[in-house]
């Protein structure tokens, strides 16, 4: 059967499965994905296992794993594979013999024990490991636990784990890099062929690292089938684990799993939401009648992604639309951190209410209350003292407008929330919404029902 070559690498895991869908082949599937090389697996091993720990583990028949091995790489152009938990000595003598057959570039993930708590290596499956899988392996990534076992060296430091490594190299493998997780957070590069050793520092960061040594083998998978050399890839899969941690999420009563999406979703988030305050903007300036409703001192419009907290989450115009001859125009562009009063708006109100990410600020005017009323817009409004220094709106202003609209046990922010000045401060309304483009779209409708426009 000919293989169908693609122009996306196609990689492969051989790997245990994770139930709680932090480590194992789940992981490494997930980091496939992340970074666009096809993930193919075959599965070694079923846990049961969640944030706390392994309860139990099932191993397949070995004619099971063999067959999934050889049902992908029969079809596919397979040229590296990893492999995660191999539980005993009878399943690596198994995968070493099918890699070898099917000429994989192997990446080698010693996995010993979860991170969440448990053994995934049997004692006497070791040996084999050194003596059958090793030697036909292009890398290997223990961390300083299992480069002790590999290499009988106790690691307190980067010189040990360089001594640890060489040993290891002694096995056949032609590169050992040893993560410094659980060390001073710096990776050792060891390449056997040069005798060349690289220092990849690191730093502790905070979050879940559930899943992140399966994580950091994956992407080094990746990375290697994509055409980099091992240092390149070794450093940018410490980039992606580093993100992927920073990035997990507290899914469980235990250890938090990487996100290896994390930074994606970020990035599209912000993207997203660009685009949207930008259509947003130029909604409001192809109304001539808005023009009406811009205050003295400009007005803006902003969108903040999920879960912004900083006014460099949140995207308005740089400058502000202004009035030109009665008619709206765009004095700037629209980029994060554009507008700090209106930005400040939506991070108070999405401290009561996440949903609501975007505002408009308006001129103040009882017959633009009325109108907005008239639609069946939810109103209310905060005193601003005299002497307040602030000029942005604050979550005790946004507490405030909930409990004047009656709203306080739903903790439901009014779509209108307005104050009436205080010296040197100018009247304002403002107006929210959960997007930048619903909140144009409903004061393009006031501004032509305030100019009389049905």
């Amino acid at each position: 059967m000919v293989k169908i070559m693609s122009g996306t690498p196609v990689v492969m895991t051989i790997a245990g499965s994770d139930s709680g869908g932090g480590a194992g082949l789940e992981a490494d599937i997930k980091t496939f994905a992340a970074l666009g090389v096809h993930g193919t697996c075959a599965i070694t091993s079923v846990t049961a296992q969640n944030t706390r720990g392994v309860l139990s583990i099932y191993d397949l028949p070995l004619h099971v794993i063999s067959e999934q091995i050889n049902a992908v790489c029969s079809d596919m152009d397979v040229k590296w594979a990893k492999t995660g938990m191999l539980s005993c000595a009878e399943i690596i003598a198994l995968v070493s013999k099918e890699v070898r057959s099917n000429g994989l570039s192997l990446v080698v993930d010693p996995v010993m024990a979860a991170e969440a708590g448990g053994d995934l290596l049997r004692k006497d499956a070791v040996r084999v490991l050194k003596e059958e899988l090793l030697p036909f392996s292009k890398v290997v990534t223990p961390n300083i636990y299992e480069a002790h076992t590999l290499s009988g060296i106790d690691i307190n430091d980067v010189n040990d784990a360089t001594k640890a490594a060489k040993k290891i190299a002694e096995l056949g493998v032609d590169t050992v890099v040893v993560t410094g997780g659980h060390l001073d957070a710096s990776d050792v590069v060891y390449e056997s062929v040069s005798d060349k050793c690289t220092v990849i520092p690191g730093k502790f960061l905070e979050g879940g690292t559930h899943g992140s040594g399966c994580t950091y083998a994956a992407s080094i998978t990746a990375f290697l089938s994509k055409g980099y050399s091992i240092v390149e890839a070794a450093m940018l899969a410490k980039s992606f684990v580093e993100k992927a941690i920073m990035n997990s999420e507290k899914v469980g009563h235990g250890v938090g799993p990487v996100n290896q999406l994390g930074s994606i979703l970020k990035a599209s988030y912000r993207y997203d939401t660009l685009l949207n305050t930008n259509s947003a903007a130029e909604i409001l300036v192809s109304c001539d009648e808005f023009g009406k409703l811009i205050p003295e001192v400009g007005c803006n419009i902003a969108m903040a992604i999920p879960e912004a907290t900083v006014v460099a989450d949140v995207a308005g115009v740089s400058g502000r639309i202004v009035r030109v001859r009665d008619r709206p125009y765009i004095a700037g562009n629209v980029e994060f951190g554009g507008s700090k009063h209106v930005a400040s708006m939506v991070i108070a109100a999405m401290e009561s209410d996440q949903s609501l990410r975007a505002a408009v600020n308006l001129r103040y005017s009882e017959k633009v209350l009325h109108i907005c009323r008239g639609i069946g817009l939810t109103i209310s409004s905060f005193d601003r003292d005299v002497e307040a220094e602030q000029s942005e709106m604050t979550d005790l202003d946004v507490v405030s407008a909930i409990n004047n609209s009656g709203s306080a046990l739903l903790k439901k922010v009014p779509d209108i929330i307005y104050d009436k000045g205080c010296l040197g401060k100018e009247p304002m309304i403002r107006l929210f919404g959960k997007s930048a483009v619903e909140v144009a779209y409903k004061a393009v409708e006031i501004a032509r029902l305030y100019s009389g426009i049905t």
